[in-house]
């Protein structure tokens, strides 16, 4: 184990072999160190791990803790590989270029072998619920799992997500926002799920496309349009659904490191 500057928050950096992957897996638990195994304890996933020190995740939990502004929460911070962009996608059907071929895959990997790895490794805590969070592709891949899999997940964290994903390349006379949007379909063909809990993050300068020529960037238009999806399916209140968009926001890291003490309050404040 590798403590930071506080001793309220302590990094753990393991490596699993994932057989459905065919690679090693580099995980970095973020753990509250000062928290008891009696408490209830939440667990969060993040892909992209390999951002985090560069997100500055640890000093947001640190102040956090010392403040006493957020409950205790496990995070779990999955490096991804050479083949991020095969292994992040939506898990049944790959995009018109055949990218996110192996997302199903890396469900796999989620829900088989990292989740029974790290209930097990934490089986003196009380992992009372679950969450998963992502950036850019990474976003599009812990949106997919959740609603796949609502009884193991309540909440998702999407900041700047890669919602776009489409079976059918833009420039086809035929392609259609409403048919071909892949992740947009996935939620229109589900079924609501009492309890899930979504945060959009999006910023005005995430991009410069606007291929509808409407005023508003794609990446807005896109997660805009699919909370509309998500309001259709039932979730319509507030708590439901969280959207913060950033005026100045890029498609960076440094747009997410601000956006995630926001994410965190949400999600886990001590005065919810």
């Amino acid at each position: 184990m590798q403590p930071v500057q506080s001793p309220n928050v302590i990094i753990e950096k393991v490596s699993i072999r994932s057989t459905f992957l065919d690679r090693q897996v580099i995980i970095d638990f973020y753990l509250p160190g000062n928290a008891s195994a009696a408490d209830g304890i939440g667990l969060l996933l993040i892909n992209d791990g390999q951002n985090m020190e560069e997100l500055g995740l640890a000093k947001i939990l640190e102040k956090f803790y010392d403040a006493k502004l957020v409950q205790p929460l496990i995070c779990a911070a999955i490096h991804t590989g050479p083949q991020r962009k095969s292994e992040y996608g939506v898990a049944s059907t790959a995009d018109y270029l055949g990218r996110g071929a192996r997302a199903r895959h890396y469900t796999s990997f989620i829900m088989k072998e990292l989740m029974p790895y790290t209930t097990a490794k934490f089986s003196g805590w009380d992992l009372k619920e679950k969450a998963f969070a992502g950036f850019s592709l990474g976003a599009l891949m812990a949106l997919d799992i959740v609603w796949n899999n609502p009884k193991d997940f309540s909440k998702a964290g999407l900041f700047s997500g890669s919602f776009w994903w489409r079976s059918v390349d833009q420039t086809e006379v035929h392609y259609d926002d409403d048919l071909h949007r892949i992740i947009h379909q996935e939620i229109r063909n589900g079924r609501y799920f009492p309890g899930l809990k979504f945060f959009f993050q999006c910023g005005n300068m995430d991009e410069t496309m606007d291929r509808n020529n409407n005023g508003i960037i794609d990446s807005i238009d896109d997660t805009i349009d699919l909370i509309k999806e998500l309001k259709a399916k039932g979730y319509k209140n507030v708590e439901d659904i969280k959207y913060l968009e950033m005026p100045d926001g890029k498609h960076d890291i440094a747009t997410w490191s601000r956006a995630m003490p926001i994410f965190l309050k949400w999600g886990w404040s001590k005065t919810q």
